[in-house]
């Protein structure tokens, strides 16, 4: 193994998990390596009880992540060269790490905060919308450019932008390809907040706090109602939200916060 620092580096504290992608010097693009500890650290967010809130971030102020590497990944996925390293034989043994990785198709039920330090161009903005809080600095930049060398975002985009933003405004996004600024993001309802860039962080460890301070059985069902009963017809809809709610309302949580309320003091939520 190499001895240089990993790809991402994962930090955890206090319920929290922090994946920082650390390639500043190649835009914080995904290289094997990322990809390959980035899947291992959502199965690992996802399958701990003591982590509640998770929030990814690039490492430097210039990029939050390029997408996949150019010369590294995309080659080695399509075939335009073969196995190199340990890491290129880790991911190409197991293709699903790559989608596990940027949270396309990956149940996870548990909140993501996106903490957008700089460009977010490509896989970037795609990561970006799988999470579900977004705040960015204000030199951040967004885009899906594919289509304007001929491919289109995979990654999620064509299934996410249409549902999180006006469908016009998703066309353009996605057809034209051109960048656009984080006080438009914020504008068409992408983003959470912009703030200073030395604000970023300290506001993402603030709002992932009040997640955490939230009953965890009653976070993860929300979000699980939300993402499953997305696409369908109204009266599933409201089965799914019945079949969450119900969960919720049988837990010991659900007993303890009123209680807690009552008694003035803060709950002891155990996520069951």
């Amino acid at each position: 193994m190499s001895t240089e620092e990993p790809h991402l580096i994962v930090d955890r504290e206090d319920g929290l998990l922090i994946l920082r992608m650390n390639r500043p010097e190649a835009r914080n693009a995904l290289s094997p390596e990322m990809l390959v500890r980035m899947a291992e650290a959502w199965h690992v967010f996802r399958d701990d009880d003591g982590l509640r809130v998770a929030i990814l971030t690039g490492a430097g102020d210039l990029d939050f992540c390029a997408g996949g590497d150019l010369k590294l990944t995309m080659p080695l996925v399509t075939g335009a060269r073969s196995p190199e390293t340990e890491w290129d034989h880790r991911l190409m043994g197991d293709l699903r790490q790559f989608t596990d990785a940027i949270l396309r198709g990956f149940e996870l039920y548990k909140p993501v905060i996106a903490a957008v330090n700089g460009n977010a161009l490509g896989g970037g903005t795609e990561m970006m919308n799988a999470c579900d809080l977004r705040l960015a600095s204000e030199n951040a930049v967004f885009g899906t450019p594919e289509a304007r060398v001929g491919l289109l975002p995979g990654g999620g985009s064509l299934t996410r932008l249409p549902r999180q933003i006006p469908y016009a405004k998703a066309m353009e996004i996605l057809l034209v390809g051109e960048p656009f600024s984080a006080a438009e993001a914020l504008e068409m309802g992408l983003l959470n907040a912009v703030v200073p860039s030395d604000e970023l962080l300290p506001r993402a460890r603030e709002l992932a706090s009040k997640l955490a301070a939230n009953g965890p059985l009653a976070v993860r069902k929300i979000k699980e109602g939300v993402l499953r009963s997305s696409g369908e017809p109204l009266a599933r809809a409201y089965e799914i939200e019945n079949e969450v709610s119900a969960e919720v309302m049988a837990s010991e949580d659900a007993r303890e916060g009123p209680r807690a309320f009552r008694e003035k003091r803060l709950p002891r939520f155990k996520g069951r």
